[in-house]
C-alpha cells in the first residue's frame, strides 16, 4: 500500500487524505518532521500560504520537506504551489504569483486541458496564483489565458487549483503512478 502524506498545518488537507484514501492509499496527517517518515509520496494542499509558510518555519519542515521532494513524488494544488516555488521551498524552478486572478471575487471554475490527461478536468480556482516564470527543466501542463496553471518537474506535480473541491481524482492518481 502507498503512504502519502497530506501537509495538515492549514488548508483542505482532510479532503485531499479521502480521495487517496479512495483511491487505496494510506494517507498520514504531517505536522511535524517524523510524520514524514516512511512516507512515499506527498501532498501539499490549498490553503492560505503566509500562514502555510509560518508553520512550516515554526515546525521546522522546510528541510525535511525539500529532502522528501529530491527523492518522492509531491503534488501541490493552489497554495501548495506557492509553497514549492522558488521564493519558498525552492523545490520547483518556477516562480509564482499569489492572488494572480484576484481576490476571493475573482474566483472561477473552467475545464481545463492538461498534458497526460485525456479529458477537460473541472478546476475550482480560488484566489488561485500563476507561474510567472520558470526553468526550462519545467514543462507547462495547462494554461489559462496565457499563464501556466499546472507544471511538472521530474516527480513534482502541481496545479493553481483544486482538485480536491470537484471529486477529480486523475492528479492524485498521476502522484500515486509515480511513488
Amino acid at each position: 500500500m502507498t503512504n502519502v502524506g497530506v501537509l495538515a498545518l492549514q488548508g483542505d488537507f482532510a479532503a485531499h487524505a479521502k480521495i487517496l484514501t479512495t483511491l487505496g492509499a494510506t494517507a498520514r496527517e504531517v505536522r511535524v518532521p517524523a510524520d514524514l517518515n516512511g512516507l512515499d509520496a506527498l501532498v501539499i494542499p490549498g490553503g492560505e500560504s503566509t500562514t502555510m509558510t509560518l508553520g512550516i518555519e515554526r515546525e521546522g519542515l522546510a528541510d525535511p520537506l525539500r529532502e522528501l521532494a529530491a527523492h518522492k513524488p509531491v503534488l501541490g494544488t493552489c497554495a501548495g504551489l506557492i509553497m514549492l516555488d522558488q521564493k519558498h521551498l525552492g523545490v520547483l524552478d518556477v516562480v509564482a504569483e499569489r492572488n494572480a486572478f484576484g481576490r476571493q471575487v475573482r474566483s472561477f471554475e473552467t475545464d481545463l486541458d492538461i498534458v497526460g490527461i485525456d479529458s477537460p478536468v473541472h478546476a475550482v480556482f480560488i484566489r488561485a496564483p500563476w507561474v510567472v516564470s520558470h526553468g526550462a527543466g519545467v514543462e507547462v501542463l495547462a494554461e489559462v489565458d496565457g499563464h501556466p496553471v499546472a507544471v511538472r518537474e521530474g516527480r513534482v506535480l502541481a496545479v493553481a487549483f483544486h482538485p480536491e473541491l470537484t471529486g477529480e481524482t486523475r492528479l492524485h492518481e498521476l502522484l500515486l503512478s509515480a511513488a
